[in-house]
Formats: C-alpha cells, sequence, structure tokens
C-alpha cells in the first residue's frame, strides 16, 4: 500500500523592501539629515550662519582635507588606510612651491611634478600593501614618518613665500551675486563629482568594492586585485597631490608644518559620510557629506562663541557615532 503525503508549502517569497526603506537604508541619508540637523541648529543660535559668504567660507575652509577625504575613501572601500595623506600632500606642496619660487621650472612644471611625486608615493604604498605584503596601517604609518622627515629635509624647515600667480590662481575668486567663490571649491566640487561617476557608472568601479566586499572573491571573479590596489593607492596620491596645490593656493606660501593633523581630518570625513572602514560600501558624496558636516560644526561653534577644544570634543563624539551606526548596520547586514 503506498503512502502519499502532500507537498510542504511553498515559502512565499520574500517581499521586495519599499522605496521609502530602500532610501532610509541609503549609507547617505543618515550624514545627510545629521547636516541638515546641525545646519537648522546654528542658524537659530546665530545670525551670521544661513549666508552665502558663510557657507562659502565653509566650502573653502574644508576644500583640502576634503580633497584628501576622496582618496582617502577610495582606499577604504578597498578595506585599506592611508595614514600618510597629509604628509604626502605637505611634501608636495612644498616641492611644488619651492621649484616655482626658486625659479628651478615654470610654475606649471613644477604643479606637474608635484602631482607625479605625489601619485609616486602613493604607488608605493600600493606596492608594499600588495607584493610584501603588509597591512596598510604599517605601511602608511611608516610611510607618514618618511614623508614628514623628507618635507623638512627639502624645506630646511623654511615657509617658502614669493609664489607665482599661477600657482596662486585657484585661490582667487570670483562672485555669484554677492559670494565671493574660490576657483578651488570648484574644483573640489568636480572631483567629488568625477569620482562619484566613476565609483557608481563604471567597471573600475564595481571592481573597486568587489575588492573591498572580498578580495578572494574579486580575484576569483577574474579581477586583477593586486593590479588594482595599486592603481586605487596611485590615483589616491595623484588626488593628494592636487589637495597640495589647492592648499597653497589658498595659504599662499609653502608650509612644511602643513597636513599634520589631515589625516585624521579625512578620515573623520569618510567616516561621517557612511563609509565603512570595512571596504566595499560607501561613497565619495557621503564623503563630501561628512566634511561638511566637520566644517558646519567647527564653523556654527565658534560663531557662538564656543572653545576650540570642545569643537575637536564634539568632532570625536560624532566619529565614535558614526562607527558606531556601521558597525550596528552591518551586524543586521550580516
Amino acid at each position: 500500500m503506498t503512502v502519499t503525503t502532500a507537498p510542504a508549502p511553498a515559502k512565499p517569497p520574500a517581499a521586495e523592501p519599499s522605496t521609502l526603506r530602500r532610501v532610509l537604508t541609503t549609507p547617505t541619508v543618515g550624514p545627510l539629515v545629521a547636516l541638515l540637523l546641525a545646519c537648522a541648529f546654528f542658524s537659530f543660535n546665530s545670525d551670521q550662519f544661513l549666508t552665502g559668504g558663510n557657507f562659502s567660507l565653509i566650502i573653502q575652509q574644508v576644500m583640502v582635507v576634503g580633497t584628501l577625504a576622496i582618496g582617502q575613501t577610495l582606499i577604504i572601500l578597498t578595506a585599506g588606510i592611508d595614514l600618510s595623506n597629509g604628509a604626502i600632500m605637505a611634501f608636495g606642496g612644498i616641492l611644488m612651491a619651492k621649484l616655482a619660487a626658486d625659479g628651478i621650472v615654470p610654475p606649471l612644471v613644477a604643479v606637474l611634478l608635484g602631482l607625479l611625486v605625489c601619485a609616486g608615493f602613493g604607488a608605493l604604498n600600493g606596492v608594499l600593501v600588495t607584493t610584501v605584503p603588509l597591512p596598510p596601517f604599517i605601511v602608511t604609518l611608516g610611510m607618514l614618518n618618511i614623508v614628514f622627515a623628507l618635507t623638512h629635509i627639502y624645506s630646511q624647515d623654511q615657509t617658502v613665500t614669493g609664489l607665482p600667480g599661477q600657482m596662486t590662481f585657484l585661490g582667487e575668486t570670483f562672485r555669484i551675486g554677492d559670494t565671493n567663490v574660490t576657483y578651488g571649491s570648484v574644483v573640489t566640487i568636480a572631483l567629488f563629482l568625477l569620482f562619484a561617476y566613476l565609483l557608481s557608472q563604471t567597471a573600475w568601479g564595481k571592481h573597486v568594492y568587489a575588492l573591498g566586499n572580498s578580495p578572494e572573491v574579486a580575484r576569483l571573479t577574474g579581477i586583477r586585485t593586486s593590479r588594482l590596489t595599486i592603481g586605487v593607492y596611485t590615483l589616491a596620491g595623484l588626488v593628494y597631490g592636487i589637495a597640495a596645490l589647492l592648499l597653497v593656493s589658498r595659504t599662499g606660501v609653502g608650509d612644511p608644518q602643513a597636513g599634520q593633523t589631515d589625516n585624521l581630518d579625512s578620515i573623520t570625513a569618510v567616516v561621517l559620510g557612511g563609509t565603512s572602514l570595512f571596504g566595499g560600501r560607501g561613497t565619495v558624496i557621503g564623503t563630501l557629506i561628512g566634511a561638511l558636516i566637520v566644517g558646519v560644526f567647527r564653523n556654527g561653534l565658534q560663531l557662538m562663541g564656543v572653545a576650540s577644544i570642545y569643537q575637536t570634543l564634539i568632532t570625536g563624539v560624532l566619529v565614535i557615532l558614526a562607527v558606531t551606526v556601521d558597525q550596528l548596520s552591518r551586524r543586521r547586514i550580516l
């Protein structure tokens, strides 16, 4: 006698997440809401905050760190980190400024050489990370000390002045209505838009995310992970060179003391922008928002007369909160 059993009921298909849920879980939404709330808070507490001139000042204040943070974002997306970016920027700025001020080469050639040297330091970081291999933290920590020493040796601890106008052009302004805007701010925004496109709309960008999610899986799918990693570090170094040019343009000098805390500030911007320190998740637009959050808080607290040490305290609290949120969301995903 054959016994038949009723087939088990099929499980209903998982419901597709709603549009609202997808929007709310986007990494950049939280930072954007935080930025808007901060702007609302400071606009109520200072009449000077919500003005075109003040917002232009905020962008000028964050454009150098924001540009550094673009390169930092690329590296963190691969599950790496770069502690040497501020030092590389400082050396690039000194090299450009000294070559041009001393008349060794024309200003445009000096800028090009500075960009190439910064890209070379980035490439060296990438080679050491991939071929030795060494942890990115150790490689870039060592590079931080090497480049910091080279900056002071080359400059002899002297600030370089008397720069030609071609090197400070990006620090000049043009008017939009009643607001003065620097050309450097436009360059920074353009860089953010360029890398947002590259990461979201190109095969290279998809490979960067794949590398950060799982290097082994990326390798098995045919991605040349070592070559890609070196390329990312090299490109990041080139971006640090652009940051050096922006810094020289804004200050009008080559300063060997520049960039000493910018490596941490760039990491702060990346983390506040919703990029995961574990790699594979985040956007450069989020990094822009993160840089603006730092700039808005520092500017707003300064307008309110709050001492700078409390600005640093609040920034530290924000970083811990952002990493905590990242950890919680990561556990939910896993």
